[in-house]
């Protein structure tokens, strides 16, 4: 018996999850006295409920889909778009004691008090909330497409159009399989290009679904509004807790399944071409070279402080041992994690390689193809759970933004009760929100490549206020125009305008390169007569093609008249563009080159922008600047009064800091680092080296 394509037990398994979720969010419902409780648990956070708050506030079933997609179509080395953040790891050390030190509520409140000005906080407020609803329309489509792919339609049900689109879509795939090994001849070329551009506007499919994705949405964002609104963030830190076990099925679960299908490591190993086993790819064949990911880390470390649930997770620990100990063992555990999102990807290549129209849909397609009754329930609730648990405690960070640095500035004076009965129903329309954001949502990795510049918008002046007492809020606020100019607005006016993405100079590209690679011969190798036996080195021959250097797609307006004026589809590389107005040359660079070029510019831009203004304005004053950086160098005390007690002293005589500091009589507020402070960064180092070491024996098994 099925519903909706899922058999009976796997629909229980679902409904059985949803209802203990609000059953723990009416448990809870009783505390929300203030908004402390609400909005922070009270600060009463310990180490393990830190660790699981950690790891499931920062995963979601996103950064799985995203990592498995470029994996299947980057090899392992397409891993780097989301591992690069192993190597931030470390800093995360300073950042939790940073964020709980400074005994705030929100980061909107952090630009508050230090630039003494609420119109930064209210601009980081609104930017976070926007950030954080594509972030959770993003949740919402990996979810949908997993069971999309988890309930696909007879072909017999197909519509004529339906069926068109399917048949197209297997067509276009043997064209490009022949166009990438130089086997197209001239007469298929021009069918070729046709179909590519259909492919390009998002109208070939793989096959159809029996379920609409509005439908599901509000289905999963109606459960999550519930246990939120009733249980707040101990509601979420709880059933992170819960949800963190699921998560860790969801991301095992389908490995020993997918490696009996392929045949083991050794018939994985077969599968698959050589080179998408290495760490690093190569500068012709992967966009991910080792200067793209220093690059593209670099721009990510910039932007880790600005993310909108950062000061509320490390803020809600009892102390800053605590929200030290538990960030970095939830970040780590997540990272051991992502071996497994990796081997997925891996996987899908040896099973599925060149038959996914949408490699979003790895997950849900490995699910319905390798799994049984039963198990596909335990995978979807997975799946669930790992969006669930970061959509909670982002939902309640952007409720606390909107009260504190919207809502209070022109309501002031309210009672608790009142506060926090409009911060549920924040918390209600900012899911709803991203519902409506999921609509509009196609390509999850570059909304990911998205991700991770944006932030370094906000996150550059984060960094320099904890560190520079010079910064000041006039060069804040400039560099936040210019930088949202260059980062956010040009390229989603560029990508809509007609007269850009049809303009000549913007729709250059790189040249294509026609290279040999030497490699281990793949089964079908054998078959094909070009190796005696599956692991011998050959030769072959591969095409490289041309990409466009400032958009993300270029393809002819009319599909069917190769005549027909090209036009640029996707996001816009303003970065690339302002780089090109001082006489950079793009079009003998690689794709790996043009990613670097463009998250180096997101990371340096900001920092060198903010420097160079703060110079000529006037810093925030000498009493709030004290108040802050006591705070900032005041350990967290036992209780709430001595806390108060501790750091009014401190600020009242701050030069007993001058010894401690790394560079006296200075602006600089580095502190000479510690033993915690060793042993905690160079000790998750050695945990970075233990994660890659692990990595790479996975790979290397049965090569």
């Amino acid at each position: 018996m099925h519903i909706w394509g899922l058999h009976v037990i796997d629909a229980f398994i679902i409904v059985l999850y949803f209802v203990a979720m609000i059953w723990i969010g009416k448990r809870l419902s009783a505390r929300m006295t203030n908004t402390d409780e609400f909005y922070l648990a009270g600060r009463r956070m310990g180490r393990i409920y830190q660790f699981f708050l950690n790891f499931g506030a920062s995963t979601d079933a996103s950064q799985a889909a995203a990592l498995s997609r470029e994996i299947y179509r980057q090899g392992i080395a397409g891993m780097w778009i989301q591992y690069l953040v192993l190597f931030l790891t470390p800093f995360y050390w300073f950042t939790a004691m940073l964020f709980r030190r400074a005994r705030l509520t929100t980061v909107g409140d952090f630009f508050t008090e230090r630039f003494e000005s609420k119109f930064l906080g209210g601009a980081y407020a609104v930017f976070a909330i926007f950030m954080a609803l594509i972030g959770s329309a993003v949740g919402y489509l990996v979810a949908a497409k997993t069971f999309m792919a988890l309930t696909p339609k007879d072909p017999g049900a197909y519509t004529v159009e339906e069926r068109l689109s399917v048949e197209q879509f297997e067509e276009y795939r043997r064209l490009r399989e022949a166009y990438t090994t130089g086997a197209l001849n001239p007469q298929e070329q021009d069918r070729f290009d046709e179909l590519k551009s259909l492919d390009s506007q998002g109208k070939l499919r793989g096959f159809i679904s029996h379920v609409e994705p509005l439908h599901f949405y509000l289905v999963f964002g109606g459960l999550v509004c519930i246990y939120v609104v009733l249980g707040g963030f101990a509601a979420a830190a709880i059933t992170d807790t819960v949800q963190g076990v699921l998560m860790i099925l969801f991301s095992c679960l389908l490995i020993p399944f997918g490696l009996v299908a392929v045949g083991g490591f050794k018939g994985l190993h077969a599968a698959v071409p050589e080179h998408m086993f290495w760490l690093l790819g190569t500068e012709t064949l992967s966009e991910y070279a080792w200067y793209t990911i220093v690059a593209m880390a670099f721009s990510n470390l910039v932007s880790i402080v600005a993310v909108a649930t950062s000061m509320q997770v490390s803020g809600s620990a009892t102390n800053e041992s605590s929200a030290r100990f538990g960030m970095i063992g939830g970040m780590m555990f997540k990272r051991f994690m992502m071996i497994f999102w990796a081997m997925a990807g891996l996987l899908a290549i040896g099973l599925y390689a060149g038959h996914l129209n949408d490699p979003d849909l790895i997950w849900g397609y490995m699910t319905h193809n390798l799994l049984g009754p039963g198990f596909v329930g335990i995978m979807m609730i997975g799946v669930l759970a790992a969006n669930m648990s970061s959509l909670d405690a982002q939902s309640i960070a952007l409720s606390a933004l909107f009260i504190n640095q919207v809502y209070k500035p022109l309501l002031p004076g309210k009672s608790d009760a009142h506060y926090i009965f409009v911060g549920r129903i924040v918390v209600v329309l900012m899911i709803l929100g991203g519902i409506g954001m999921a609509l509009y949502v196609t390509n999850l990795l570059e909304l990911f490549k998205y991700f991770i510049s944006m932030p370094a918008i906000f996150g550059a002046a984060i960094w320099l206020g904890f560190m520079w007492r010079r910064l000041s809020r006039l060069a804040v606020i400039v560099q936040i125009f210019v930088s949202f100019m260059i980062m956010a607005i040009i390229p989603n006016v560029f990508q809509s305008w007609n007269a850009a993405r049809s303009h000549a100079p913007f729709l250059q590209q790189t040249a294509e390169k026609r290279i040999e690679v030497t490699t281990k011969a793949l089964k079908a190798d054998v078959e094909a007569g070009l190796a005696e036996r599956a692991g011998q080195k050959i030769t072959k021959q591969r095409v490289i093609p041309s990409y466009p250097i400032f958009y993300e797609k270029i393809a002819r307006e009319n599909p069917e008249d190769p005549n027909s004026k090209l036009i640029g589809y996707g996001r816009f590389d303003a970065e690339i563009w302002m780089l090109s107005l001082v006489g950079m040359d793009f079009t003998s660079w690689s794709k790996a080159q043009l990613v670097a070029a463009r998250f180096a510019f997101d990371a340096l831009f900001p920092i060198l922008l903010l420097i160079a203004l703060s110079y000529f304005s006037k810093p925030a004053g000498k009493k709030t600047l004290d108040y802050f950086f006591a705070k900032v160098h005041t350990p967290v005390q036992p209780t709430p009064e001595q806390d108060l007690r501790k750091v009014a002293e401190h600020a009242a005589d701050m030069q007993r800091f001058d010894s401690r500091k790394l560079f006296p009589q200075t602006q600089w507020e580095f502190h000479k680092p510690m033993k915690i402070d060793y042993l905690g960064f160079f000790g998750t180092w050695l945990l970075v080296g233990v994660i890659i070491l692990l990595l790479w024996l996975t790979v290397s098994i049965g090569a």
